[in-house]
């Protein structure tokens, strides 16, 4: 089924902040690489900031439906979403994750070099994540401790800080995991 010329350009936008840097963000270049004429992409986007503004809903809209999906899969109870929200940052394979949060790096950087207002509809969504992990049924902390080393490793993916290994990850998984059941009422 071919790709529609919205979805083009979005992964255009993306793969150029992703493969130039906000830099490379220029309306001519996701054209190109889109396959669309500057008139084209100006009929959907008719400027920079409202391709940004696309890009974080696109994105906003991913992770909310991405982690619904992640505590729908989760057995009911206390917990449920301390689970989910562990699958969600380790339960993927190492190449899938690196994507995922290539991805989101890219969109993130570039929206919040435009104008960091424009992530607002992200921050919505964390929170909505963080009311859930609040109101979970475990002890208060477990949860944000379990999102605050998810987050902890998106930033040192985004930024090349540092890489864990397998085992590392493993161990962590390991580790929050066992508090999550040990917290269980």
């Amino acid at each position: 089924m071919p790709v529609d010329a919205r979805t083009r350009i979005f992964d255009a936008a993306e793969s150029l902040v992703r493969a130039k840097g906000v830099a490379g963000l220029t309306l001519e270049a996701v054209a190109r690489l889109a396959g669309v004429s500057k008139g084209g992409l100006l009929y959907h986007f008719a400027s920079k900031e409202a391709l940004l503004t696309g890009l974080i809903a696109r994105m906003a809209e991913f992770m909310a439906e991405d982690f619904a999906a992640g505590v729908a899969a989760q057995p009911e109870g206390p917990g449920r979403v301390a689970r989910a929200m562990l699958a969600w940052g380790f339960g993927q394979t190492p190449e899938a994750m690196n994507e995922r949060c290539d991805r989101a790096a890219a969109v993130f950087l570039a929206t919040f070099h435009h104008d960091p207002a424009l992530l607002d509809p992200v921050r919505a969504v964390i929170a909505g994540m963080r009311r859930q992990v609040a109101e979970d049924g475990l002890p208060p902390g477990i949860g944000g401790v379990v999102m605050a080393v998810g987050d902890g490793l998106f930033v040192a993916r985004i930024f090349g800080t540092y890489t864990p290994s397998p085992e590392e990850l493993d161990a962590m998984h390991a580790t929050l995991s066992r508090l999550i059941e040990e917290a269980l009422p």
